[in-house]
């Protein structure tokens, strides 16, 4: 009976060879990528670009899912083997219409990389009435997989990556209260319950899934610097992260410490690729192997007791990449 990994049964390193430092290049050297079917949402900017560009030239054809498709356009202008199509993820709608564009074509899809989010947002709803972190983040995520579940399928062996963040540690579920309709709104706390959700929903799909050939993985980049994740950040919030001191300067020590956008993806791409993760499958990822597992209770919601480590639960690394 293959394991599963309830309880963190897999939540193990398993010694990949890479660690945090090793990029895109180093993960990708070796592998030829030529036939296999690749969607990559918020794909035109950030870590999402990065991911596109390197599986692209390891042979892959790309589908980029944009919702600024001139911008997707312009960044991956001379990429090889790419197609940019309207992506809003914030609409379910647009998410149907997306699956439904790739599924006429009647081609496999190997890899489904649901990389684009925001984050550090103002309270704004859907046009049900879900707050946008979590329709954004894990609605859409749910949706677009279940859309294309029979493409995934006729890969006869795909894998789904969940760009997701150490940032769950900012919440739980809330069950109760999702929406933020009967609490106080707080963007991080928003932020954290739909990372949650997009590791939960990781583990369960691989359960269900991997008698189909379809494994998944939830991926923490890690913290980075130079992605549109900021880009509706207050300054306060930045400060307090320790990006920015008190007179609103950039500190360059801290921006220094980050991973490069090449380090951040590196571990989507390990997710996406990997031989050693073929029979492993609903695991949390970070710094290009399988995560050990939080059993550090000293620090409340495991945060670090130095302030500016703290964006390393922010995941600054997937950005509103659409």
């Amino acid at each position: 009976m293959k394991q599963q990994n309830y309880g963190g049964a897999l939540q193990h390193p398993i010694n990949s060879g890479f660690n945090a430092s090793s990029t895109t290049n180093d993960v990708i050297e070796g592998f030829d990528l030529t036939g296999k079917f690749a969607i990559v949402t918020g794909g035109g900017t950030g870590i999402g670009l990065e991911t596109v560009k390197t599986l692209s030239n390891a042979g892959a054809t790309v589908i980029v899912g944009a919702r600024d498709v001139n911008k997707a356009k312009q960044n991956l202008e001379g990429v090889p083997n790419v197609e940019i199509e309207p992506l809003d993820l914030i609409d379910p709608q647009a998410v149907d219409s997306f699956a439904e564009r790739f599924l006429a074509s009647g081609r496999p899809l190997h890899l489904l990389i649901n990389n684009a989010g925001i984050m550090f947002v103002p309270l704004r709803r859907d046009a049900a009435g879900n707050e946008s972190q979590l329709a954004t983040n894990y609605l859409s995520v749910f949706r677009l997989t279940a859309r294309l579940w029979e493409a995934l399928k006729k890969a006869n062996g795909a894998r789904v990556v969940n760009v997701s963040s150490l940032g769950h540690q900012f919440a739980a579920f809330n069950f109760e209260d999702p929406n933020f309709e009967h609490r106080s709104y707080e963007t991080l706390q928003a932020y954290g319950q739909s990372k949650t959700a997009v590791n939960l929903f990781t583990l369960e799909l691989d359960n269900r899934a991997r008698e189909f050939g379809v494994r998944a993985y939830a991926v923490h980049p890690g913290n980075i610097w130079g992605t549109e994740l900021t880009r509706e950040a207050p300054l306060e919030i930045l400060q307090q992260f320790g990006f920015y001191d008190a007179q609103g300067n950039p500190v360059q020590e801290v921006l220094d410490s980050l991973k490069s956008i090449p380090q951040g993806a590196a571990t989507t791409i390990w997710a996406a690729t990997s031989p050693a993760l073929e029979e492993i499958g609903g695991v949390y990822l970070e710094d290009v192997d399988v995560a050990a597992l939080a059993v550090d209770a000293s620090v409340p919601n495991g945060l670090s007791r130095t302030p500016w480590r703290w964006p390393a639960l922010a995941s600054f690394g997937n950005g509103r990449n659409q």
